[in-house]
């Protein structure tokens, strides 16, 4: 039982390099439709409502998995603390965020800067954590940043004359990057679909707060069925799933493979985007995605070839 296995409580047979290459790639296409779902939701559903119903759907769901499997609920004193704050980063800051982020810009591009989060892990697990970041990592990293490069180039004076919107997506990477290294500090020894569905539920709670406060008005009746479609996908698909298979991911590579692994997110977020809210694609975005495939190719397969060689 490897050492990342052991920190969430899960049985080393599940945690193999293919079951991670194929949880990315889910994750890849799930969170990706995902932004445009969010752009839909927020244009209907105040933000924290929005996110207050995901993130009772998600911890409902993943709460209803754990006890038809028998697994165990009850969080464990020593996890505790550890578990509150990665729930601060992953599901409080992170959510909030990133939903206020969407309603100032175009999904795809809020993807985009949503996840430089790899460039912030990567600082962040080499002080915390002190992993190594070897040659083929930092070449998929600069890679996968140059491709996000592409795309955000372009539309630089975009973003100059609405700050607001990336500066809050930047905080969101920023949250989600901590939450994901903070996951790696300790060992838990609860399973990941009980630690996921509680980070959901003890994160969610200022979120939940700042519904009643802020959000008595809202009249769920005025919301078309396009708005509650895009709502029921973010609550269910990538709230339930995403969340479980990115924690697994976590459990499986070490803190900047996984981070590296989502760069091809965003990718997916602007061809969804053009394809649901009409954004259009144009060389960038064909550029980016090559990049992008690349890095992911030097992080997740070049390490296997090497090691068979």
């Amino acid at each position: 039982m490897s050492e990342q296995t052991r920190a969430l409580g899960e049985p080393a047979r599940t945690d193999s390099a293919a079951t991670g290459i194929v949880l990315l790639a889910l994750i890849t296409l799930f969170w990706g439709v995902n932004w445009p779902a969010i752009k839909l939701s927020v244009n209907e559903v105040p933000v924290w409502a929005f996110r207050s119903i995901c993130l009772l759907a998600g911890a409902g769901g993943l709460f209803a998995i754990a006890a038809a499997a028998r697994l165990p609920l009850r969080i464990p004193r020593q996890d505790l603390k550890p578990l509150l704050i990665a729930a601060l980063g992953n599901i409080t800051f992170w959510h909030l965020f990133s939903a206020l982020g969407v309603t100032m810009m175009q999904p795809g591009r809020a993807s985009i800067l949503a996840f430089t989060m790899p460039l912030w892990a990567a600082p962040i697990a080499a002080i915390w954590l002190k992993e190594r970041i070897d040659r083929l990592r930092m070449a998929g990293l600069g890679i996968g940043m140059i491709g996000l490069a592409v795309l955000v180039v372009p539309d630089w004076q975009g973003l100059q004359a609405a700050p607001w919107g990336p500066i809050l997506m930047l905080l969101a990477a920023i949250a989600w990057a901590f939450g994901t290294v903070a996951l790696k500090t300790h060992r838990y020894s609860m399973p990941t679909t009980s630690l996921v569905a509680w980070q959901m539920l003890l994160g969610g709670m200022p979120i939940f707060i700042g519904a009643i406060l802020f959000d008595r008005d809202f009249d769920p009746g005025a919301v078309s069925s396009l708005g509650w479609g895009a709502v029921a996908y973010a609550a269910l698909i990538p709230m339930i799933f995403c969340h479980w298979a990115w924690f697994r991911v976590v459990a499986i590579y070490p803190a900047v493979v996984a981070a590296i692994g989502t760069l091809a997110i965003p990718v997916i977020g602007i061809i969804s985007s053009a394809l649901i809210t009409g954004d259009v694609v144009g060389w960038d975005e064909i550029l980016s995605l090559a990049l992008v495939v690349f890095a992911l190719f030097l992080v997740l397969v070049a390490p296997q070839l090497r090691r068979r060689a």
